[in-house]
C-alpha cells in the first residue's frame, strides 16, 4: 500500500497529467487552464465532474507535498505543472497506463484496462496487461476484486485512495423478474396468433 491516501480530486488531478502527458506531449506540462480542462472533459472519464481552478490548485499543492507532482516556471511565463509519480513510485510507462486508466475511468475488466489503455501504452495481447496488472498488485498499488452477480469477469481497482470495493452489478431485467421473460414469449405468442386470424379474414375477402 502506498504511504500516501489520495482523494478523488488528487486522483483526477494526477491521472489528467499522466494522461495528457503522453496524448498532448506537445502542451505538456499544463498550465492551470488546460489542467482544469483535462479534469473536467467528458470523454474517457468516470465519474464526470465539474471542478473550479482553485479546486485544482489546491489539489496540485497536497499532490506537491508528496512528490507527486511539480511546477514548472520557464522563462517568466505562467507556470506549468508535471507528474512526478512516475519517479517517486518507480514505475513504468507500461504500469503507468494502466494505473492511469483506472484512476480516470474507475474499475475495470482486464479487456477494458487493456483497450482504453492503448492511448497511453499500446499492449500486444492481453496476457501483456495482466501481467503488468498483476505487477501493480504486488506493489499493493491495484487490486483484482471478486466477481460480482452479473459480471462475467472480475474488476480491477487502484489502491491510491485505500481500500476499495467492487461497484455494484445491475442484474438484467430477466434476473430480477423471473417470470417476466415468459410472460413477455406469451404475449409475442399471442400477437402472432391475432395477426393469423386478421389475415385469414382479410383472403375471405379478396
Amino acid at each position: 500500500m502506498p504511504a500516501f491516501v489520495l482523494d478523488p480530486v488528487e486522483v483526477r488531478v494526477l491521472a489528467s497529467l499522466l494522461e495528457k502527458e503522453s496524448t498532448t506531449p506537445e502542451y505538456y506540462p499544463l498550465t492551470l487552464n488546460s489542467l482544469v480542462t483535462a479534469c473536467n472533459q467528458k470523454s474517457n472519464r468516470s465519474p464526470v465532474v465539474s471542478y473550479d481552478d482553485d479546486t485544482v490548485a489546491q489539489a496540485l499543492d497536497r499532490l506537491r507535498a508528496r512528490k507527486l507532482s511539480s511546477v514548472i516556471i520557464s522563462g517568466g511565463r505562467a507556470q506549468k505543472y508535471a507528474q512526478r509519480i512516475s519517479e517517486t513510485l518507480n514505475l513504468g510507462r507500461r504500469e503507468l497506463a494502466l494505473l492511469c486508466t483506472l484512476m480516470l475511468r474507475g474499475q475495470q475488466t482486464l479487456g477494458e484496462s487493456r483497450d482504453r489503455s492503448d492511448r497511453i501504452h499500446h499492449f500486444d495481447d492481453v496476457e501483456q496487461a495482466e501481467l503488468c496488472l498483476q505487477h501493480l498488485i504486488e506493489l499493493e498499488l491495484a487490486v483484482k476484486l471478486p466477481r460480482q452477480p452479473g459480471q462475467k469477469e472480475s474488476r480491477y481497482a487502484h489502491l491510491l485512495s485505500g481500500p476499495v470495493q467492487a461497484e455494484e452489478s445491475v442484474e438484467p431485467e430477466y434476473e430480477r423478474a423471473p417470470g417476466r421473460l415468459s410472460a413477455l414469449e406469451k404475449e409475442v405468442a399471442e400477437l402472432r396468433d391475432q395477426v393469423r386470424v386478421l389475415q385469414q379474414q382479410i383472403a375471405q375477402f379478396l
